[in-house]
């Protein structure tokens, strides 16, 4: 069976568009003759390998400077990016993939089929979805200069959508030399094929980061739409300019010193919509998870029933109106692990969440012994929706007679330190908050929260073969209806175990000036197909 390019099905949908900002309003400005995006980014660039953390500033990042063999378009169907076609063998265990002409990375070398082949495995080896690809995966290996060819060991389901997944961790295509390093350690050169060039020489961490225009980029012909089509470089640099506090950034959108802001605050949000010249809108239809996560390698949390004790302590709302405050921004209730208006949608099991009972939550703690063991609360600062649910979670624990400890951070800080594994007292933690966009949560599989593989789980490192062993049966089966019920399953087994607790659907606005036109709706900020006037 040959496949090529996918015809796209909808129209394309235009939205709202950015550019990024200046944490320092003194930087010289680039030749007048430059155009230049300047976007206020949600977090500060510090990791720069988008495969080595599942952080979305990083991800961001990587999609600016990499491509993807393949793409999630607005349809939530995979097309064909970086590949030209593909075919599957008649038993659909070979999968031999052939590269598009004309792709090229930064430093002038081709893209070859070596190169996707060691990004694809060093990507397997870090991302959940990757894992479950690999682990039925025979080899994977070049047959020629652009050809490669996948071959599984057994019947798999969902080839294309790991390959072609849109969030963290997403299959970037890197120089072998690059690929080649171990997946445990950060990779320490940027190069990239995609339509922008990471410009080391500018980044200064905790400033700035800048990418400039890749001119010899050969976008696909179709259009743009989500991570997928035409990746067409309008402006000549991007630029990051981190600025950690909120009413700074709005000031600066406002005066505009930036034209695009990725994440306000929304209780300043009045203020920005009073300009005209700003437009605040919500750019990703899919929404957003809150989650408090857990690390298993510690006490109290090591312990299901102080886990428990935990998610009967909190509600949804409190965690929604801290962060999101104005309800058309959020769901009254979302009990669904994998989403809400997604396909997989099923609130069985949630009683725990929607109902908040403080006396069981105590009886729980007791139950489990609980001695008044310190609980490190991870508090990034700089990022609301992060630290609202920092803040309500610790209040929530201490309402039960827990002893809570705020370590207050920054994102970038957050995002390294959540993968230590030392004790919680000795640089560790105990709890850290995020969230997660809903392509990345929309099934057992893509959600690699709910995983429980141990040591090669997700940071927090939660083992349970039952879930395992759903997960699995989830991602062979091809029935939508039984898929569902092993859904419900799971569903019941996760609100007993608590790998994390879902704080809330919410639909995080975006913020940006009159002068950006063409920004793509999108789960994922994108750059290209953007412009400035």
């Amino acid at each position: 069976m040959k496949y090529s390019t996918f015809r796209y099905v909808s129209a394309r949908k235009l939205a709202l568009a950015g550019t990024m900002a200046a944490a320092s309003f003194a930087a010289a400005l680039p030749a007048a003759a430059e155009s230049v995006l300047r976007v206020v980014p949600h977090a500060d660039l510090r990791n720069i390998d988008p495969i080595w953390t599942t952080a979305y500033i990083t991800r961001n990042h990587g999609y600016l400077v990499f491509d993807t063999l393949f793409a999630m378009d607005e349809n939530l169907e995979v097309q064909p990016q970086m590949a030209e076609g593909y075919d599957v063998s008649d038993d659909g265990l070979t999968y031999t993939i052939t590269l598009r002409d004309g792709l090229k990375f930064h430093d002038d070398a081709p893209v070859t089929a070596e190169d996707a082949v060691a990004s694809i495995k060093r990507w397997g080896a870090r991302d959940g979805m990757g894992q479950k690809l690999m682990r039925v995966t025979a080899s994977v290996e070049a047959v020629d200069d652009k050809t490669l060819k996948l071959t599984l060991s057994e019947p798999y389901g969902l080839v294309l959508q790991s390959l072609g997944k849109i969030s963290s961790n997403v299959p970037f295509i890197m120089p072998k030399r690059l690929a080649d390093t171990d997946p445990n350690a950060q990779i320490e050169e940027i190069i990239g094929s995609g339509p922008f060039k990471f410009v080391a020489s500018e980044w200064q961490p905790g400033n700035k980061v800048v990418y400039e225009k890749f001119a010899d980029y050969v976008p696909r012909d179709e259009p743009a739409s989500y991570a997928a089509g035409g990746k067409v470089a309008k402006v000549d640099r991007v630029e990051w300019r981190y600025i950690p506090d909120a009413a700074t950034a709005s000031q600066a959108l406002m005066a505009g010193e930036v034209d695009y802001y990725e994440q306000p605050a929304v209780d300043l949000l009045p203020m920005i919509q009073s300009d005209p010249s700003i437009t605040v809108e919500t750019v990703d239809p899919l929404g957003t998870q809150g989650v408090i996560r857990f690390n298993f390698l510690y006490p109290p949390f090591d312990n299901k029933l102080v886990r428990q004790a935990a998610l009967w302590s909190v509600q949804q709302a409190d965690y929604m109106y801290a962060i999101m405050g104005d309800p058309k921004y959020f769901k009254e209730f979302c009990g669904a692990y994998f989403m809400c208006g997604g396909p997989y949608e099923t609130d069985v099991g949630s009683e725990p969440l929607r109902e908040k009972n403080l006396d069981k939550a105590k009886a729980l703690l007791k139950e489990a012994g609980y001695d008044g063991t310190p609980v490190v609360i991870l508090d990034p600062t700089d990022v609301p929706v992060a630290h609202g649910q920092a803040l309500v979670t610790a209040q929530a624990l201490r309402d039960i007679g827990m002893n809570v400890e705020l370590a207050a951070l920054d994102w970038a800080t957050m995002t390294s330190r959540r993968a230590v594994r030392d004790a919680p007292q000795s640089g560790g933690w105990n709890i850290f908050p995020t969230w997660w966009l809903a392509a990345d949560q929309l099934n057992p599989i893509t959600n690699i929260s709910v995983a429980a593989s141990g040591d090669t789980a997700w940071f927090g490192w939660p083992e349970n073969q039952k879930i395992e062993d759903l997960r699995n049966a989830f991602a062979k089966e091809t029935d939508l209806e039984k898929q569902k019920a092993i859904v419900e399953e799971l569903q019941v087994e996760l609100y007993d175990f608590v790998p994390y607790i879902p704080t809330g659907q919410y639909y995080q606005p975006t913020a940006f000036r009159d002068n950006v036109k063409g920004v793509l709706t999108a789960p994922v900020p994108f750059f290209w197909n953007i412009s400035v006037e």
